[in-house]
């Protein structure tokens, strides 16, 4: 077997292995928490790069192969860390979520669907990101809010919305 050969089979490897890891990556989640340079990702993206530009410059250059498997392991690294810090860094503190908590729609305008009655509950209707979600809801002074007005969630205590008739601020006065 030459050595292009094997930076072709380790290539070949390692492109199965990756995608084996995207559709079961969970599995092994945990292990790069501590150390980022022990995420599989890493460690896999890193022997591609290698790998690949080791067959690369096996095939088109007449180089030593020391010296090419110094500089592929320098491009490597290279790719490697630019891998990191453009796409993984940047990606992992890009979370989003649609999942939200009762307390996290205070300051939201809803709108009545059910009628609060004085000292009573109603139901008001919140758009989310991920959908439209009804609650119970009072009136914050205990006051009456008829169906269609808009409220605003002033704060949620046992799960009830407490909420106040919301009156949009009007720029031009």
């Amino acid at each position: 077997m030459t050595i292009e050969q094997m930076y072709f089979y380790v290539l070949l490897f390692m492109g199965a292995a990756t995608i084996l890891y995207v559709f079961f990556g969970d599995v092994a989640e945990g292990i790069g928490e501590g150390i980022p340079f022990l995420n599989p990702t890493i460690i896999m993206a890193f022997i591609t790069f290698a790998s690949a530009s080791g067959y690369l410059l096996e095939s088109l250059t007449t180089w030593n192969s020391w010296v090419i498997l110094v500089a592929s392991l320098v491009a490597g690294a290279l790719f490697d860390v630019l891998l990191y810090f453009l796409f993984l860094l940047p990606m992992s503190h890009a979370e989003v979520s649609i999942a939200y908590t009762d307390e996290s729609l205070a300051g939201q305008v809803g709108k009545v669907i059910t009628p609060i009655p004085a000292d009573g509950f109603g139901e008001i209707v919140i758009e989310t990101i991920s959908g439209l979600v009804s609650k119970r809801s009072a009136g914050y002074d205990n006051e009456e809010i008829d169906y269609g007005k808009e409220v605003l969630i002033i704060e949620v205590t046992n799960g009830t919305f407490l909420v106040r008739e919301y009156e949009p601020f009007d720029f031009k006065k």
